[in-house]
């Protein structure tokens, strides 16, 4: 008998919980992930996943921000941004409800050693063959790169982050399909 697929990828939409964390430079941290099959196929995200068992989006987000980077040090704030994407990844489609928390943080250090946080301890099986790495990004250098990052208005939504601060409501992001 097949196991049976995660939500998100039968018609459902997958709950899921992003954070965009700003350290005290007001810089984001990204991880870079890929195709576990093609490296060269690869992106920048927000860390996050989807809800487990009765958790709530907050538990969520918290979850898996620790479990990606080690980072447990945070404040998480409002709900900035909702999306509903599907896209293609590791064999299947992706159907999912995402919501973007603010978070700060007054640690900027990630990687082995870095206050007893070691990246890629709390990874998933499928995470550990697909994520690269993480990095601070400054506005500036999301506005430049050439790099696909998600979403992909995260520049401009960044900006107007910096400089209004959080939305009153969350934004609702077009939708996007990959």
């Amino acid at each position: 008998m097949p196991s049976p697929e995660p939500p998100g990828t039968r018609g459902e939409l997958r709950r899921v919980a992003r954070v965009v964390l700003l350290d005290q430079h007001d810089r984001i941290l990204l991880l870079h992930g890929h195709e576990p099959d093609d490296p060269a196929d690869d992106w920048w995200f927000t860390p996050g996943g989807g809800l487990e068992g009765r958790e709530s989006r907050e538990e969520a987000a918290l979850r898996e921000l620790a479990e990606e980077t080690g980072i447990t040090d945070v404040r998480l704030g409002p709900v900035l941004w909702r999306r509903v994407c599907s896209f293609p990844f590791a064999g299947r489609r992706w159907d999912q409800d995402e919501w973007y928390f603010l978070a700060r943080t007054t640690s900027s250090v990630t990687g082995p050693g870095s206050a007893g946080m070691v990246f890629g301890d709390g990874l998933t099986e499928l995470e550990r063959r697909s994520v690269a790495g993480l990095r601070w990004w400054t506005c500036g250098e999301l506005s430049s790169a050439h790099e696909t990052v998600y979403p992909t208005r995260l520049a401009g939504l960044m900006r107007t982050l910096l400089d209004e601060g959080p939305p009153s409501a969350p934004v609702d992001l077009d939708t996007e399909i990959v």
